[in-house]
């Protein structure tokens, strides 16, 4: 069960900061879900299932360390508009083969077959961040219209909110793949506020981990945001409208009770 903090009462500042918010939106990876957790978890499994990996790798923190490696380098090129996501979830597995030393045309064929391997795992994984059930019972609780925005693929995203049990309160799902636009470009913001029904930027708070994508992102399109960075990364470099927390359940501490009329 969810660890539950003890209630506390709104911090006045910051409250009357967030009192034009009706749109609550999340980032999934790293946010809701403990991608970093559950994406090792996925790729153990995928390792001891494919006898490949294990004549090419020495060890599983061998295969995960190599796949990370290019993982990381290709989302950002994705996350930039430099390559699409057919290139990514294939290239991502293509790369740390071939520098294995797999033959290409066998890597690219086997790329194909770990791809939806790996993501099938994945969306079982059951690794969440601490505090997201809490928060999204308050913010239902206060009134609030709760949304996700992320660059991630519709199917997986989709099994990823069912897992962590928080699809139920999510009334609106955007994705980059939805418009073929990834965060930060404010364009994917503003398509979530005709998609929420509300075209005030300042009625949408954005919450994320991701300092370029989710944070810079939501800025530029005139939206509040909040930063979950639990290890201080960005502490007191941002303007203003950014608040960052170390954990989820600080956010229940600014956001009031919304008065319906």
């Amino acid at each position: 069960m969810e660890h539950q903090p003890p209630h506390r009462p709104l911090h006045p500042t910051l409250s009357a900061r967030y009192s034009a918010i009706r749109w609550v939106w999340f980032d999934i990876d790293d946010t809701i879900v403990n991608f970093t957790q559950n994406s090792r978890t996925a790729m153990a499994a995928v390792y001891e299932q494919t006898p490949l990996l294990q004549d090419l790798f020495a060890d599983t923190a061998a295969w995960i360390e190599c796949y990370e490696h290019y993982n990381r380098m290709l989302w950002e090129q994705y996350n930039h508009g430099k390559i699409d996501s057919d290139f990514l979830r294939v290239e991502r597995f293509v790369a740390p083969l071939r520098e294995a030393g797999c033959d290409p045309d066998l890597a690219v064929e086997t790329a194909r077959t770990l791809d939806p391997l790996y993501l099938n795992i994945l969306a079982e994984c059951p690794a969440k961040i601490d505090g997201i059930n809490y928060l999204m019972d308050i913010l239902v609780e206060r009134g609030y219209h709760i949304g996700v925005l992320s660059n991630g693929f519709r199917g997986i995203q989709e099994k990823k909110l069912a897992t962590a049990g928080v699809d139920n309160s999510v009334e609106c799902i955007v994705l980059s793949e939805d418009i073929n636009v990834t965060k930060p470009d404010r364009q994917i913001f503003d398509h979530a506020m005709k998609m929420a029904g509300n075209l005030n930027p300042e009625a949408h708070l954005m919450i994320g981990d991701n300092h370029f994508t989710d944070i810079v992102g939501a800025v530029n399109a005139g939206w509040l945001a909040i930063h979950l960075d639990p290890e201080r990364h960005y502490e007191g470099t941002f303007r203003h409208n950014v608040t960052r927390v170390d954990s989820l359940s600080q956010v229940a501490d600014f956001l009031p009770q919304i008065d319906h009329f």
